[in-house]
């Protein structure tokens, strides 16, 4: 199979940098999305799963409608776009950051998560946490463990979030709830067809990742989906009629001492048929 070859598009350095830590994250892959968004910058950029925004950041569009079935992700965006101010303790110590987890817990548990005060502890633990991993039990309770950085850089005001995120519309639920419109453009950054799927309470199924394509499939829009490329997520994207292309990305596949680089997919519905729905 051929790698993915693109002309390479340098990003806006002034442009927001993702104000979470995220594992997975798609910073990398920007450069890469955007010699295709450019034909595409007046629609709506649509995202089933927003995860860390590296990707709505970084291609910066007018319109977006950005879903995640996180709640206390999209509760956190959601404080940024109201103007999430005012100062927040937060220290790189073990001690205080157990506190700070249980007493988020005690907020998910007493439905107390939709609030500025979840969003701020939601940040601090995403910042102090290891690896910045966003993991949760079964019963619902973050259950990260402490980092262990020798510094963090932790940011007080956001203030220079809220006009980017003026008509971004975010949205928590499952992606085939989200109504898409005639001029959009879908990016679809599921959790990774790996073993370690536990980035919500009820997790992400091999039938979810069907579900997902076959949904993509039914979309009137230009549509992109990535993810890890495994034998089996290949041939469910092939067989759907997607174009698949393949890439090195920037991270490894196991801490085990194996250096060899992951392998992305990029799969795509027939994008030129589809621009004849963007208008």
């Amino acid at each position: 199979m051929e790698p993915y070859r693109f002309f390479v598009t340098m990003v806006n350095p002034e442009k927001l940098t993702p104000p979470l830590k995220w594992a997975g994250g798609k910073r990398w892959l920007v450069p890469k999305l955007q010699t295709i968004w450019q034909e595409y910058q007046d629609c709506q950029l649509v995202e089933p799963f927003c995860g860390g925004l590296a990707i709505a950041l970084g291609l910066a569009p007018k319109l977006a409608m950005l879903n995640d079935v996180n709640p206390h992700l999209i509760n956190f965006y959601q404080q940024l776009k109201k103007g999430l101010s005012g100062k927040f303790e937060m220290q790189n110590d073990e001690g205080f950051y157990y506190d700070c987890r249980e007493h988020f817990n005690d907020l998910i548990f007493s439905n107390k998560h939709q609030t500025k005060e979840a969003a701020r502890l939601f940040y601090y633990l995403n910042r102090t946490g290891f690896n910045g991993l966003c993991r949760f039990n079964q019963k619902g309770g973050f259950n990260v463990p402490f980092g262990k950085y020798k510094k963090i850089n932790y940011k007080q005001d956001f203030s220079d979030y809220k006009p980017v995120f003026r008509k971004w519309n975010f949205y928590c639920g499952d992606f085939e709830k989200l109504k898409i419109q005639n001029n959009s453009f879908i990016y679809a950054d599921p959790p990774y067809d790996v073993e370690f799927r536990q980035y919500s309470a009820g997790g992400f199924s091999w039938e979810d990742q069907v579900r997902l394509a076959e949904w993509l499939v039914k979309q009137k829009v230009p549509a992109i989906a990535s993810n890890q490329a495994t034998s089996r997520i290949i041939d469910l994207y092939t067989s759907l009629g997607f174009e698949i292309k393949t890439l090195p990305a920037p991270r490894r596949i196991s801490c085990t001492g194996d250096r060899t680089p992951a392998i992305e997919m990029l799969a795509t519905i027939n994008l030129e048929k589809r621009k004849n729905h963007v208008s």
